[in-house]
């Protein structure tokens, strides 16, 4: 087996996800959906859009669990599955799958690779972890053996195992670790015929998948109805769960800490012709309220004009979520947004693309799930500026084939901003719709 040396720790954006035999992803070969600094995920309802999006989800509210979930945690607040066989993968004609892959992808090329194995009646056991460099390829399992494994610890890691074993007097060896969804490696010992782990966690393979995965910012397409109150809740750098239950908070620190972002913050929202001003107050160690200005733009007397977030349209609330996000993530944080354009008005849809423009000219890695071909054409727009690099962005087209398995197409923009002719584009929606409106205008029913 190649030997190869493995990252241990380091922050590196999540570049793709690597899928197999979950859901529509099914086949025999693994299937990679790559990620740009902007990526757009386009298609039919019900055509494989979340589906490719679901395993890093599943992955991260897995890890972000405050008890051993097992090897997958699969209802929670990212994705809620109540059997495993909602899981995998099934096509007419073939039986159905057993295993399912899943994969992340960081920095240049370099891969974590799980695969579970479903339980009968309960959810799934991890088997194996794969990683990968390049050519170089290294497999945990409850088997791999000490000697193999001394060959993907860091240097460093080594030396350490050798200097306790000869201060303790022990034979410690290195031995596989499940850490919830991905096997790592520890020091262990041998006790009366068991292999117990006096010192681990010692040494995390995974750990710089695990990193990313629990770096996400998840903003859902269901972002619940505005509140006159929101629970207070921590604010740190990471966000466990969906993101719209932070947002209140983060606006209050941000007003009491970081006056910068607070401008930046009404300055987007008034882009999107929304609000001018959103403030918030603690009401208590448990609330706070949200307000925002009545009007899309300041006037005299405007700062008093404040009402709460209940008591305008949904827009507002929707949307607030989306531009804090992009505003809070930070270089190589993946930003995943669930149709961020509902509730708002065309003007608005095309604002919005320079917003993710923004973030992802700062290093977030934005992905963005969307059925707006207004959306689409004001990045598009952008590129043909040259307010947004064409190399920047990648567009996953999602359809699914006959036998239901899902089919991603991908494109790149060119300098001039188009994509080519995607199967079914929104554009060719749109012309279809206006031209059956005009033949309609020219012969009107008799």
């Amino acid at each position: 087996m190649p030997k190869t040396q493995l990252p241990t720790s380091s922050v590196q954006p999540i570049t793709a996800v690597i899928v197999r035999g979950f859901k529509s992803l099914g086949g025999k070969v693994d299937h990679r959906v790559a990620f740009r600094p902007l990526t757009v995920l386009a298609g039919a309802n019900s055509s494989g859009k979340s589906t490719a999006m679901q395993p890093l989800l599943l992955l991260k509210q897995t890890l972000e669990s405050g008890f051993d979930p097992g090897a997958l945690l699969l209802h929670d607040t990212h994705v809620r599955f109540t059997m495993a066989d909602q899981v995998l993968s099934r096509a007419p004609g073939r039986p159905a799958a057993t295993r399912v892959r899943i994969g992340v992808e960081i920095g240049n090329a370099t891969t974590a690779v799980s695969e579970f194995e479903r339980r009968p009646r309960k959810g799934f056991d991890l088997m194996a972890t794969e990683y990968s460099r390049g050519a170089e390829k290294v497999v945990l399992t409850t088997s791999t053996p000490h000697d193999q494994i001394v060959s993907i610890t860091e240097k460093p890691f080594e030396e350490i195992r050798q200097r306790l074993e000869k201060q303790l007097g022990r034979n410690l060896r290195w031995q596989p670790l499940r850490n919830r969804c991905f096997f790592g490696v520890s020091l262990a010992e041998e006790r009366g015929g068991e292999m117990v782990f006096p010192f681990q966690p010692t040494l995390t393979t995974a750990e710089p998948y695990e990193y990313a995965l629990r770096r996400i910012i998840h903003v859902p397409g269901l972002r619940g109805n505005p509140a006159r109150t929101y629970q207070t809740t921590a604010v740190g750098e990471m966000f466990p769960g969906t993101f719209e239950s932070y947002v209140a908070t983060i606006v209050s620190e941000w007003q009491e800490h970081t006056p910068r972002l607070m401008q930046q913050l009404g300055s987007d929202l008034e882009s999107l012709g929304l609000t001018w001003k959103v403030q918030a107050k603690q009401l208590n160690a448990t609330e706070v309220e949200l307000r925002v200005g009545r009007l899309p733009h300041p006037r005299q007397g405007g700062a008093l004009d404040l009402v709460s977030i209940a008591d305008v349209g949904f827009g507002v609330s929707q949307t607030l979520p989306v531009v804090v996000g992009l505003l809070a993530a930070d270089e190589g944080r993946m930003v995943y947004l669930e149709q961020p354009e509902i509730h708002l008005h065309p003007h608005a849809q095309v604002g919005l693309a320079k917003l993710l423009a923004d973030a992802a000219s700062r290093g977030v890695r934005v992905v963005v799930e969307t059925h707006s071909a207004l959306l689409l054409l004001a990045l598009q727009s952008l590129v043909a500026e040259g307010r947004l690099p064409s190399e920047s962005v990648l567009l996953h087209w999602f359809q699914r084939a006959e036998d239901g398995q899902t089919v991603v197409i991908s494109g790149e923009l060119d300098k001039s901003g188009a994509y080519g002719e995607w199967p079914e584009d929104f554009g060719r929606v749109i012309l279809n719709a206006e031209s059956r409106y005009l033949d309609a205008m020219e012969s009107p029913p008799s």
